[in-house]
């Protein structure tokens, strides 16, 4: 690459880098794996920077790495199980508080009891903000295959939660 373009590349980074890392984690749940994927999704896009065309997709390139780093990462054997001791930080510094704080640890110990391509398209889907569609290009899969493992997903989900979802939401 040129200097140009590997000047763009930094920029890019520098730019996305802990969005990356946070997305990694919630597909995770460890800051130290979760670097290693970000690092892996950037890695893959530097070698790809000259042939990449549309400069506004980068976002869903990365992401799509990303998510392909962690699903086949979870397939191998020692991965079977994880253990996170801590919470991400929030990037704004807000102060969660109390019942937020609480709903945030129920819903990262709930995902991390569910399949990793269920738990990905769950992250994609509703703490990404991707459609249906963008879900279903980012994991390079139908449509259909993206709304059924989020019916799965949620499912999964409620299950791990289980009573501690009912504690959680307001009384009415």
């Amino acid at each position: 690459m040129d200097q140009r373009e590997e000047q763009e590349f930094a920029e890019y980074f520098v730019a996305r880098r802990e969005a990356v890392r946070r997305t990694a984690y919630l597909l995770c749940g460890d800051w130290h794996r979760a670097d290693d994927f970000a690092q892996t999704a950037f890695v893959a896009l530097h070698r790809r920077w000259r042939k990449v065309r549309d400069k506004g997709a980068l976002d869903a390139y990365v992401r799509r790495s990303l998510v392909r780093a962690v699903i086949d990462e979870s397939r191998r054997p020692w991965r079977r199980e994880r253990f996170v001791d801590e919470l991400p930080e929030r990037p704004n510094g807000d102060g969660e508080v109390g019942d937020a704080v609480a709903t945030r640890a129920a819903l990262l110990d709930g995902l991390k009891l569910v399949p990793p391509r269920q738990r990905a398209v769950l992250v994609l889907r509703f703490l990404e903000g991707l459609d249906v569609a963008g879900t279903a290009e980012a994991l390079k899969c139908s449509e259909g295959t993206v709304k059924s493992q989020t019916s799965r997903g949620l499912a999964a989900l409620r299950e791990a939660l289980g009573s501690a979802l009912d504690d959680l939401r307001p009384a009415s």
